[in-house]
């Protein structure tokens, strides 16, 4: 297996590299620290007019979704040319994937007319979807979830609540869960529904995180201010927003958090961490010392790369596989506890080598880089629980991928 990119995929890193350079401005980026809200800057619409302008560029060039099919408003790329292109916007704070979108799963389960609809919009920025998955008593026991979708005639009635629904704010339409059957395993009966934030009955309430006081900078991992929680009062939504069959969501959910997984995002959230503190330590001295020459340090950060560059090589893999149509399981799991387990490393170390500086925030006079370091900290470990949690993944690839039973049985009575 080639490991390397091709003369084109090279040639492509270097034109967004190009890109990125030449639009960058200082407008920009002011405008980008304005609306950060701690996932990045998004194609969203209206989000102001220096990032629209960006999009519009970005779009210009064919960035957007680019390897989604060109009927559905993609470019029909590779895999590996739109991890390119994610990964060297994602180092500027920037999102162009479709992760966490929905988008993946509406081309894997939706109808022809759910795609028309939705994918083209999706990439375009016209529409942009809120995840919602989790509820109070249902977080890493999804399947214990509450919220009620019934039939009537034409229609569902959904009541319930669902919880860290983040963008739900800004977010065009929602990603729903909910239980259609409540009378079988409850693995069964479940069903995903897509449909506009503005149906009557729905209501967004902000939950403020601790990145909110002081707020965390730009480029902060997992550092939204906010998240919010969204209640269904007698919703009524079409049929047609029902994607997949009736009372089998539960694989199209875990399918479509499984694509998400593949790319650069879950990559570059921990990743970056090590390039940060890399480039802080080549760049700064203090009274003619430099974090780089003391030996503990650089033992530590080449322990951090070569364990980023495992998570690295665990993405290549989950692409190809899906590239090549091979039998995507376990794979996403693998990523996603390596992923966020390498980020709470890296930060940890990061502010063991920085010392009580490493603990200051965004404000304090003596902050390192506006305290990223010390918001990073905060926020690393909510990666462990965002999409699923560690441990959650771990028993997936127990069972999935190395045929292990799915628990033990209780013994039965004595004969």
């Amino acid at each position: 297996m080639d490991f390397g990119y091709s003369p084109e995929q090279e040639d492509l890193r270097q034109e967004v590299r190009v890109f990125i350079k030449q639009n960058m401005t200082r407008e920009l980026l002011e405008e980008m620290e304005d609306l950060n809200e701690g996932f990045g800057v998004s194609r969203v619409r209206g989000r102001g007019p220096n990032v629209d302008e960006l999009f519009k560029k970005i779009a210009e060039r064919g960035w957007l979704g680019y390897s989604f099919p060109k009927e559905y408003g993609g470019q029909g790329k590779d895999r590996i040319s739109q991890y390119i292109v994610e990964e060297e916007f994602a180092r500027v704070g920037i999102a162009v994937g479709l992760a966490g979108s929905g988008a993946p799963a509406i081309l894997a389960a939706g109808t022809e007319e759910q795609k028309r609809e939705f994918l083209p919009k999706l990439i375009a920025g016209e529409y942009s979807f809120a995840l919602g998955f989790t509820e109070p008593q249902a977080g890493a026991d999804l399947a214990s979830l509450q919220c009620r979708a019934v039939r009537d005639g034409d229609y569902y009635v959904i009541n319930g609540q669902k919880m860290y629904t983040s963008a739900a704010h800004v977010s065009t339409h929602i990603y729903l869960m909910a239980r259609t059957n409540p009378d079988v395993a409850r693995h069964s009966g479940i069903s995903i529904f897509i449909f506009p934030m503005d149906v009557p009955g729905m209501t967004v309430r902000p939950l403020w995180t601790i990145q909110n006081e002081p707020r965390a900078p730009l480029g902060t991992t997992y550092g939204a201010a906010r998240t919010n929680e969204t209640f269904f009062d007698d919703v009524r939504v079409h049929k047609s927003a029902l994607l997949g069959k009736e009372n089998e969501g539960w694989g199209v959910g875990s399918m479509g958090l499984n694509l998400d997984r593949v790319g650069a995002a879950r990559y570059l959230i921990s990743v970056r961490r090590d390039e940060d503190i890399v480039n802080w330590v080549k760049a700064n001295k203090f009274d003619g010392y430099s974090p780089a020459d003391d030996p503990a340090i650089r033992d530590k950060i080449a322990e951090l790369w070569i364990e980023a560059q495992v998570c690295r090589l665990m993405t290549m893999r989950s692409m190809s596989i899906v590239e090549h149509g091979g039998n995507f399981t376990y794979e996403g799991s693998a990523e996603k506890v390596w992923a966020p387990e390498h980020g709470v490393r890296t930060s940890e170390a990061i502010t063991q080598m920085l010392g009580p500086y490493g603990q200051l925030l965004n404000g304090s006079p003596h902050a390192v880089e506006k305290g990223i370091f010390a918001h990073n900290l905060m926020g690393a470990f909510q990666s462990g629980i965002n999409h699923g949690s560690v441990q959650v993944m771990r028993d997936q690839i127990a069972r999935r991928g190395l045929g292990l039973p799915s628990g033990r049985r209780a013994p039965g009575p004595r004969q």
